[in-house]
């Protein structure tokens, strides 16, 4: 078997179909299986149980703070230096912020420089955590709150 990456699940079923591919399979949903008139050869085949896409909406204004547990989502760029991750994540325990998910992605514009996602827990308007962004701008050569939200009561569970 040969894996082959696609724009989505929904795009790699509409290939196949469009292509009137033989002996070809897609991993989607059964509504694309049955959008395309593939047919479903089986159901249920990940391996995580708790799988679930997540969908996140934009705003340009903040929104009302919805009660319950909050998840800060930022972006930085930080200096090509030995310490530069371990001060910025540094400033964020010194304030007992747990850091939820870090990921890191090359710069476009710099060779060896990288862009960290973090996902901290907490919201952007709580003390602790407008004192850790502000430190954080010392440390970071850009620093972006991409924003905060609620989880839902799907999230929770």
């Amino acid at each position: 078997m040969k894996t082959v990456a696609t724009y989505n699940t929904a795009g790699s079923a509409k290939t196949i179909r469009d292509g009137q591919l033989q002996g070809v399979a897609a991993i989607a949903s059964a509504a694309a299986a049955q959008l395309y008139g593939l047919e479903v050869l089986a159901e249920g085949i990940q391996t995580i149980k708790e799988n679930y896409t997540r969908f996140i909406a934009l705003s340009r204004k903040p929104t009302v703070r919805l009660p319950g547990p909050t998840k800060t989502m930022l972006a930085m760029a930080i200096m090509h230096q030995p310490g530069a991750l371990s001060r910025c994540l540094g400033a964020l325990a010194a304030r007992q912020i747990n850091l939820l998910k870090l990921s890191s992605r090359p710069a476009r514009q710099l060779s060896w420089e990288y862009i960290f996602f973090l996902d901290l827990e907490g919201h952007r308007d709580d003390p602790a955590m407008c004192r850790a962004l502000a430190e954080l701008a010392g440390y970071t050569t850009a620093c972006k709150v991409l924003g905060s939200f609620t989880q839902t009561a799907t999230e929770q569970s």
